[in-house]
Formats: structure tokens, C-alpha cells, sequence
């Protein structure tokens, strides 16, 4: 059964990279070695693992990378350490956790 990986890396610069790969080894070894100066890891090298999960649905592997790069670097840590408190708070709307609670004075006191 052939199988798909969703993976983040995390790149010298603190940043962090996520794709989708048939073979998870070769595409760590491409992203350290690889010439093509127009890739994302290119100039942020050396990168390392910091996550991955395999899945035998190339479709459902595809959705969860999709889902794992429109979200916050947070919550993308969470995960990666395995913080599961924190991934449902960022999971959350931003107006319910992101804003600070300002309160205004008005004078009116």
C-alpha cells in the first residue's frame, strides 16, 4: 500500500516549511541538496523534521497539508509539540483568543 506524508520542517531561519511527499527520506535529503535557487528551503538551509504523518489516501494527505500551511505559526507549533491544550485555543477564531481585551475608559465614572 503506497504511502503519503504531510511533514514540516523547520528551516535555519526559524521558519517553518510544510509538504507532502511519497517518500519522506529522499524529500529531507532534496531539500538540504537541492540547486534550484527559486525553492522556499534553498537559502534557509540546513532544515529539519519537525513533524510528519502518514497517510494511505493521497487525497486526505493532500487536504491536511492545505489545512497545515493556512495556519498561524502557533498553532503549528502546538502540534509539533504535541501541545493539544493550545491547539484547540488557536484552533479557535482569532477575535476569541488573538486580540487583547482593551478596556476603554470613558471618563463617565
Amino acid at each position: 500500500m503506497k504511502q503519503y506524508y504531510v511533514y514540516i520542517v523547520k528551516c535555519s531561519d526559524n521558519s517553518y516549511y510544510t509538504g507532502i511527499t511519497n517518500n519522506l527520506e529522499r524529500r529531507l535529503v532534496e531539500h538540504n541538496s537541492n540547486n534550484d535557487k527559486s525553492t522556499y528551503t534553498f537559502s534557509r538551509r540546513p532544515i529539519k523534521l519537525v513533524w510528519f504523518e502518514s497517510f494511505t489516501d493521497a487525497n486526505q494527505a493532500i487536504m491536511i497539508e492545505k489545512k497545515i500551511k493556512g495556519w498561524s505559526r502557533k498553532k503549528k507549533e502546538a502540534m509539533i509539540n504535541e501541545d493539544w491544550d493550545k491547539l484547540i485555543l488557536y484552533s479557535k477564531n482569532y477575535t476569541e483568543y488573538g486580540k487583547p481585551i482593551i478596556e476603554s475608559s470613558t471618563g463617565s465614572d
